[in-house]
């Protein structure tokens, strides 16, 4: 049986994509929205001071195999976007613009067409030295949604809120997990590579 599998399963191979950071976000340890910083300074726990930093995180809808709040590694450390996904979130949307800052993204990247689709285990590789791995997508959440909301200005931030549910739904990015720490400074090159891929057959 798995020689069969072996012989009929369509394997992609492993590639590389050049890309470059655009801009780089922290946020403080009390909300989830971010700022423009300078540098991402990261450690094993993620980036140093940020709302989402640390070696484990609790568990919540995203998790439903899960009691509610139970503790499990931190594999969301940092959240990256492609600007172009995000005029397409605004745009579907009928917004004027999504500014990064507004759903807790850490990093823009530039130069990655269709970035939220890269699959998990894709090997992120910074010019200043840094290694991030993918854990996956970011599912969109109404959080986000409604920080939109707020910060456009919406008229009805329930329905801003399930919209950008819908709206960006394999367009809300990846997030990722520190393989090697140290710091990113937004103008770096970044090479994804990406492994092997395949769908299992069994």
């Amino acid at each position: 049986m798995t020689d069969l599998f072996a012989t009929t399963t369509h394997i992609i191979p492993a590639r590389k994509i050049a890309g470059r950071v655009s801009g780089v976000f922290q946020a403080p340890k009390d909300s989830f929205v971010t700022a423009a910083a300078e540098m991402l300074d990261l450690t094993f726990e993620g980036i140093r001071g940020d709302y989402h930093a640390g070696l484990t995180r609790r568990s919540g809808g995203r998790e439903p195999w899960y009691p509610r709040g139970t503790e499990m590694r931190n594999e969301r450390h940092i959240s990256i976007l492609a600007a172009d996904e995000l005029e397409t979130i605004a745009k579907t949307m009928g917004l004027a613009e999504i500014k990064p800052e507004w759903i807790g993204t850490n990093m823009v990247v530039d130069g990655i067409a269709s970035l939220s689709m890269l699959p998990p285990r894709t090997l992120l590789f910074f010019e200043g030295g840094v290694t991030l791995k993918v854990d996956g997508q970011n599912a969109p959440c109404k959080v986000a949604g409604r920080s939109i909301a707020e910060s456009a200005q919406t008229r009805d931030h329930t329905a801003t809120a399930l919209d950008f549910v819908k709206a960006s739904r394999r367009l809300r990015g990846v997030v990722a997990w520190v393989e090697v720490p140290g710091i990113i400074n937004a103008g770096e090159k970044v090479d994804a590579r990406l492994p092997e891929q395949w769908i299992y057959p069994g």
